[in-house]
């Protein structure tokens, strides 16, 4: 059994308005065995995609490599554009030396409320998955529960929009949704957005949906690469 341990803190500054959450890097992340393009940060993982969308974005020209310039150039950007990251697992355990979310067990989450409530700038979660089993998504909700919170519809459609009122002061309740949260009155609206996520295994899912088929028909060489680019153009 492997205990997958974050090896990185919350990237989160003053002024942070947007708030990136995954779930977990790769395990070799954990225990230093980087790839030769893998960068030593947040979604470091030359196969994630998240870096090479942004990067596609703002044209940064970043490098990918275990160099200390390309962790200095990410966090560089963040901070010109507001932006943070905060995964929301802080620790689980594998049977599998493997990056599956599904393969997490014996969970342990952070508490993102309380990052945003010390952080009262934030008013936007940028999820990198939907709802599935141990997705990011799908842990928030279950971290909501535990101060009889939940999330409201804004929008269906992918990526799917959420938000929900954050109370200024919270407790945690035996059992989610029967208890009412402290200070009710004084709330704060936090919108999610549930980006489609940047593995590979997402490929199959987009193929599916009606706007990157038309958007295909239109122009044969269009690519899952560039829908996501599309689609993340518009909240980061």
């Amino acid at each position: 059994m492997f205990f997958h341990q974050h090896p990185y803190p919350p990237f989160i500054k003053e002024d942070t308005t947007k708030l990136i959450v995954g779930t977990l890097p790769p395990p070799r992340f954990s225990v230093g065995e980087l790839l030769e393009k893998d960068v030593d940060f947040c979604y470091g993982s030359y196969f994630n995609s998240l870096w090479l969308f942004i990067d596609k974005i703002y044209d940064l020209n970043l490098r990918y490599d275990n160099s200390e310039e390309a962790v200095v150039q990410r966090k560089d950007f963040l901070i010109a554009h507001k932006i943070g990251i905060c995964d929301i697992v802080e620790s689980a355990e594998r049977e599998k030396m493997d990056a599956s979310d599904l393969g997490l067990t014996n969970i342990h989450l952070r508490n993102l409320i309380g990052y945003l409530q010390d952080y009262p700038n934030i008013d936007t979660l940028l999820f990198t998955g939907g709802n599935s089993k141990n997705g990011p998504e799908y842990f928030f909700r279950r971290h909501l529960k535990t101060y009889g919170l939940k999330l409201k519809v804004v929008s269906d459609v992918v990526p799917r929009i959420h938000e929900f009122e954050l109370p200024a002061k919270l407790t945690t309740v035996e059992e989610p949704g029967i208890s009412s949260p402290k200070n009710p009155t004084q709330l704060r609206t936090i919108k999610t957005v549930s980006l489609t996520s940047g593995s590979g295994a997402a490929n199959i899912s987009i193929s599916r949906m009606p706007l990157y088929q038309h958007l295909k028909a239109k122009n044969p060489d269009f690519n899952t690469f560039d829908f996501r680019v599309l689609q993340y153009r518009e909240f980061i």
